[in-house]
């Protein structure tokens, strides 16, 4: 059973989502929130496997809420979606930096929010390829960044870069394989070395440590 935490300042959305929820065998709502204080509170009183969080709200925004939850060892197992309306919000790499898990269109179909929540639960990370394309290009060419390269980043093979820059620009194992003319499994054991070398809790943080080593 999948235990779910949803927050959004509108009471309409977070009925919408219950009533997916409740609907679907494997899922449990544990609680809900409309202001991101109350998000961080819920999270720490129920320690839900995944959060929904909305960004913009009323009190601490869904990005500040994201923060404080990442930030508590307590909650070191409950991954965070972010649901956002705009594709190009500026808020949302900024949400990835604070430790979300991935990001969902508010119009996403009901379907395959279901399907984002359970990979998520089970230790993947939410990247819509078109949203994070569109996400990491915008950040690259418009806004202007001071690069930290990650302390471990020479640790990389140079094919374990490529693969990384690959992953920043929202590809997927499959697709990575097809550029790179690999088998799919070469691909994802070269993330997952990756991934630990870099000690990226998912795949979402490993675009975050792609995109401030100027890798992306």
């Amino acid at each position: 059973m999948i235990s779910v935490l949803l927050v959004d300042d509108q009471d309409l959305v977070r009925m919408g989502l219950r009533t997916l929820f409740d609907h679907e065998d494997g899922f449990t709502v544990l609680a809900e929130a409309g202001d991101g204080l109350a998000a961080v509170r819920a999270a720490a009183t129920h320690r839900p496997d995944v959060v929904l969080m909305d960004i913009r709200m009323p009190g601490i925004d869904g990005l500040e809420a994201t923060r404080r939850i990442a930030a508590d060892p307590d909650l070191a197992a409950t991954r965070i979606i972010v649901l956002t309306t705009f594709e190009r919000d500026e808020y949302v790499f900024e949400a990835l930096r604070a430790g979300a898990s991935g990001f969902l269109l508010k119009n996403t179909r009901p379907a395959a929010l279901l399907d984002a929540v359970r990979t998520v639960a089970e230790g993947g990370a939410l990247l819509a390829p078109s949203v994070t394309r569109t996400l990491i290009e915008e950040f690259t060419h418009v806004a202007p960044r001071d690069l930290k390269p990650h302390p471990q980043l020479e640790t990389l093979t140079v094919r374990e870069r490529e693969i990384v820059a690959l992953v920043a620009q929202g590809l997927n194992n499959h697709e990575i394989a097809e550029h790179l003319v690999l088998s799919p499994a070469t691909a994802r054991t070269h993330v997952s070395r990756a991934m630990l070398k870099l000690g990226a809790r998912d795949r979402a943080q490993l675009v975050v440590f792609a995109y401030q080593s100027g890798l992306a």
